[in-house]
C-alpha cells in the first residue's frame, strides 16, 4: 500500500492518528484526530507536536523513538485540544519513513458522530470484495469440471467460504457494520475452522481440548469465524506445525476498570517460533506485520471484532509456544 492509498485509508479511522517530521512538527492527521483536538487538519499541519503532548518527559520520548528506530507504547497520557481541554489517551508510537506515526486511543471514548463501524472493518470489506468474486468464480468452474465427490466437495467449501465473506463485507459496507447477533456454538466454529485448515495443502496437525459445558454465547458467528480464521492463518505462515485449539470458562476477569463475571476463552496454541521481541509491542496495531508479505491487519481486524464484542484478544509467547487467547463475555446471554 503505498502513502497516498494508506493515507486515503487512515482518513477513515475513529483512531486518531498523526504523521510527525524528524522535527517533531505535524506532517498530517487524520479527520478523527482533528475533530478530538478541535483543530482543521490544515491548520495542524506545520504545527509542533508539543500541540498535542504539552509534558515535556513525553515529547522526549518521542525524540528517543525517532532517535532509535524502536517503538513505544505511552499509557495515560494527557491530550490537548486546541482550546484547553484534556483527554487521557494511550499511545503508539512507531518510526515511519523519515518520522513518527502516533496512533491515538481516547481512555473515554468521544461519542461518535457518524457510523459506528472503523476503518479496519471497512477498509477489509472493501479490500476483500473483488478478489472473492474470482475466487467464487474459480471453485465454481473447479466443481463443475472434476469428476470425484471429495474434489466436488472441496470445491464447495471454497464456495461456501467465499460467500460467507462475501456477505460479512456488504453488511459492513452498506448497514453500517451492524454484528447479526445470534446464539452461537463456539466449538462448531472451531470445527469448521478445523475442516478449512485441513483442506490446506499442507495442514497443520490438529489437537482439541474443549469444555463441553461451555455454553452459547451472544455474538457474530462469521465475524467471530473470522478472529480464529486470522489466529490459525498467522500461526501458519509463522511456520507451526501444531494447533491446539481449546475452550474454557473464566470468572471475574478485570480489564482497567471493566470487570467480566463470566467470560468464555478461547485459546489458539501454536509451536512456531514465537512472537518476535521488536513486534511485541505494537502486533496489534495497523499495518503492523512479522512478514514481508503481510499486511498487517489480520491481528489488528481480529482484536477491533472481539472488543466490538465486549470482549479482548490477548497472548502471551515464546519459542515453541504463543497463546492468543480470545475472551468473549458470556453474561449478555446469560445474566
Amino acid at each position: 500500500m503505498n502513502k497516498a492509498a494508506w493515507q486515503t485509508w487512515a482518513e477513515q479511522m475513529r483512531t486518531g492518528l498523526v504523521l510527525v517530521d524528524a522535527d517533531l512538527r505535524l506532517l498530517w492527521i487524520n479527520r478523527a484526530l482533528a475533530e478530538w483536538i478541535e483543530m482543521g487538519p490544515r491548520s495542524a499541519v506545520g504545527q509542533p507536536l508539543a500541540l498535542l503532548l504539552r509534558e515535556p518527559e513525553s515529547l522526549a520520548l518521542a525524540a528517543r523513538v525517532l532517535e532509535q528506530q524502536r517503538p513505544l507504547q505511552l499509557r495515560g497520557l494527557t491530550l490537548f485540544t486546541a482550546v484547553g481541554r484534556e483527554t487521557l489517551v494511550d499511545m503508539a508510537i512507531q518510526p515511519f519513513e523519515a518520522g513518527l506515526l502516533l496512533e491515538v486511543h481516547a481512555l473515554a471514548e468521544p461519542a461518535a458522530s457518524g457510523s459506528p463501524l472503523s476503518a479496519t472493518l471497512r477498509g477489509f470489506a472493501h479490500e476483500v470484495k473483488n478478489p472473492l468474486a474470482g475466487l467464487r468464480g474459480a471453485a465454481q468452474l473447479l466443481q463443475r469440471r472434476v469428476g470425484t465427490d471429495d474434489l466436488q466437495s472441496l470445491a464447495g467449501l471454497i464456495i461456501d467460504e467465499a460467500d460467507r465473506l462475501a456477505a460479512l463485507a456488504n453488511r459492513l459496507l452498506h448497514h453500517d457494520g451492524a454484528p447479526q447477533l445470534g446464539a452461537v456454538n463456539i466449538h462448531h466454529l472451531l470445527e469448521r475452522l478445523a475442516d478449512l485448515l485441513q483442506a490446506q495443502p499442507q495442514p497443520l496437525q490438529l489437537k482439541h481440548d474443549y469444555d463441553p459445558s461451555v455454553p452459547d454465547l451472544l455474538g457474530d458467528a462469521d465475524r467471530l469465524q473470522q478472529i480464529l480464521l486470522n489466529l490459525a492463518r498467522n500461526a501458519q505462515e509463522a511456520g507451526a506445525k501444531t494447533l491446539t485449539l481449546r475452550t474454557r470458562v473464566d470468572h471475574g476477569l478485570r480489564w482497567g476498570d471493566r470487570v467480566l463475571r463470566m467470560a468464555l476463552r478461547i485459546d489458539v496454541i501454536d509451536d512456531g517460533p514465537g512472537v518476535s521481541a521488536s513486534l511485541r509491542d505494537t502486533l496489534f496495531q495497523p499495518l503492523v506485520s512479522g512478514r514481508a508479505n503481510g499486511s498487517g491487519l489480520g491481528l489488528a481486524l481480529s482484536r477491533e471484532i472481539a472488543r466490538e464484542h465486549g470482549g479482548e484478544l490477548r497472548y502471551v509467547s515464546r519459542p515453541g509456544e504463543t497463546v492468543f487467547s480470545l475472551y468473549l463475555p458470556l453474561e449478555r446471554v446469560h445474566d
